[in-house]
């Protein structure tokens, strides 16, 4: 029996029953790819594997470092099941939650026994790092095994897991995969390393009354990320962590018990009301700006699929009730001329650039226009690739705004020509803040991503391989553009709705499966999938017209 190994672009002979650990460490051949790579996990079949999966038939297989997507996933599960290892020696009793991710890491707090909040202190902080270092030293196994379901309820509700007894016994899967440290139990939605040893950078940093868990820096794996300071975000996660408290929901199990018991529609009313109240409120205070001189014009940024030109619209329609009048510029049509379009790394049109935009003629408009002269504004033609002027001319009269949607709205370097007290930033991003369960969180870019796929199929005729392909280019364009800016808003807006995963669950899948098995692709699929299928499906009945979810499902009242 044979398997094909990508990473030499060789078949190599295998007996059968190996696991991929064995392979690598058995075969002459891939001894390169074992000191170079370093492999944490493996792709086989095009779908992401543990290296302590076994191979029974012929694969495909490709070994794959902790620094690519589904590498790094595999060493922060790994990592998190470390931490609770730690805990539960160190504060015996205590609930470990990894709630988010903020300033680089992951923000984790400690509950009592009694539900009350435990506070963190520097002692602690270095007792548990101490021991972690130990455990990964002592290169101990993630044992992984897999069983009835049933029977894995009971042993984690025997360990204190009521959230995760609480999911499994509402997605109803027959056998689930668990894994085993040191005897600590525990359940993971994806691959594990195959031993400690492998998670060999890591830090713990004090942080508000709990502490963030840092991995490795995506820029230099060798060392720990770094700090990063983002209060206005940490607020907002604060502030809709604290919404899921009183709604009753914080995890997945939690939202599929209430779609068993049919309070789906009071949960998507609550959550449409506090977005109606947040906007109304950023509402509120560009009115008290402006009538204080400031605040003419408004720039909301946010990235790929956050919801921004819904929010944009939505935030219009209140301003209007603030006595103001809403111009729209769109950003889009100042892009420079196709041939002085900037490229990136691939030779690609890079239209993410900020330099993509005529930053000189668009500042001249904007004065002239807060000077309360007439300027025509222009028009991008995106199929010649160049910029038209069409007699399409706007000036301000009292009471007007100037409201703005693009990715590039916080960066400085967009408006160095206005005053800064003249604008009012808005970022706008999918913080979400419900968890799988309290070691298992959802990362925002999966949300957007998710959004992203059903639009870009449902409006723009792309197909899930072609906005999983792109994916990866739209991610360095935000890490380069927009996320190093989030800090300049005067107002954050959490554009996540607590149902929408399960909204979007049929309509996902449905897309998803279309991805076919012989393309890259098709593992960032499948992990989606998987992930998509922990929730029980929430029809979109109940959603308002103007719901930000519609800019994605469809059925707005907003015209785009």
């Amino acid at each position: 029996m044979k398997i094909y190994c990508k990473n030499i672009d060789r078949y190599l002979p295998v007996n059968g029953g190996e696991t991929l650990s064995e392979i690598l460490r058995d075969t002459p051949e891939l001894a390169d790819i074992a000191r170079d790579v370093r492999p944490i996990c493996a792709r086989v079949n095009n779908k992401t594997e543990p290296l302590l999966f076994q191979v029974f038939g012929p694969k495909m297989v490709e070994f794959l470092p902790r620094t690519v997507g589904s590498g790094g996933r595999v060493y922060v599960r790994s990592l998190c099941m470390m931490l609770y290892r730690i805990v539960r020696e160190v504060v015996p009793g205590s609930r470990l939650r990894i709630e988010h991710s903020i300033s680089g890491g992951y923000f984790c707090r400690l509950w009592k026994g009694d539900g009350t909040p435990l506070q963190v202190d520097q002692p602690l902080i270095d007792t548990m790092l101490a021991k972690l270092r130990a455990l990964q030293q002592r290169n101990a196994p993630f044992e992984r095994d897999e069983v009835l379901t049933v029977d894995l309820i009971g042993m984690l509700r025997a360990q204190g897991l009521e959230d995760k007894a609480l999911l499994l016994e509402t997605v109803h899967d027959l056998y689930t995969t668990y894994y085993r440290l040191e005897g600590v139990i525990d359940s993971y939605y994806g691959a594990l390393a195959p031993s400690t040893g492998l998670i060999d950078v890591f830090d713990l940093r004090l942080h508000k009354e709990g502490f963030i868990l840092y991995g490795f820096d995506r820029r230099n794996p060798d060392v720990p990320a770094r700090y990063v300071t983002q209060h206005k975000m940490d607020q907002a996660f604060s502030e809709n962590l604290e919404f899921n408290k009183i709604i009753g929901v914080s995890n997945v199990g939690e939202l599929n018990r209430a779609v068993d018991e049919g309070r789906t529609a009071q949960l998507i009313q609550v959550a449409e009301a506090l977005h109606d109240k947040k906007i109304s409120a950023i509402a509120d205070e560009i009115a008290r700006r402006y009538h204080r001189g400031g605040a003419r014009v408004v720039l909301v940024a946010g990235p790929s699929s956050s919801g921004k030109t819904t929010t944009t619209k939505r935030l219009a329609t209140y301003l209007i009730t603030n006595l103001l009048k809403p111009k729209m510029i769109s950003l889009d049509n100042y892009f420079v001329d196709r041939d002085r379009t900037p490229r990136d790394a691939d030779g690609e049109y890079d239209f993410e650039s900020l330099y993509a935009l005529d930053l000189e003629q668009f500042n001249r408009d904007l004065t002239a226009l807060l000077d309360g002269r007439e300027v025509e504004l222009p028009t991008y033609n995106f199929e010649t690739g160049t910029r038209e002027y069409r007699g399409d001319r706007m000036h301000l009269d009292p009471g007007d705004i100037l409201l703005m949607e693009g990715i590039h709205g916080l960066n400085p370097a967009l408006t160095p020509a206005i005053a800064e007290n003249l604008k009012y930033r808005v970022y706008v991003s999918a913080l979400t803040t419900l968890s799988i369960d309290d070691h298992n969180w959802i990362p925002t870019t999966d949300n957007r991503l998710l959004r992203r796929i059903i639009r870009d199929h449902k409006y723009r005729g792309a197909s899930a391989v072609d906005t999983l392909r792109r994916w990866a280019s739209v991610r360095r364009g935000e890490e380069k553009w927009i996320f190093p800016f989030q800090e300049n808003a005067d107002s954050t807006f959490n554009s996540s709705l607590i149902f929408e995963l399960g909204v979007m669950r049929d309509y996902g899948e449905a897309i998803l499966r279309e991805v076919p098995n012989d393309c890259v692709e098709y593992a960032e699929a499948y992990r989606l999938r998987k992930f998509l299928s922990y929730f029980r499906p929430i029809t979109d009945k109940s959603i308002p017209p103007t719901s930000l979810l519609r800019e994605f499902l469809g059925g707005s009242s907003f015209r785009y």
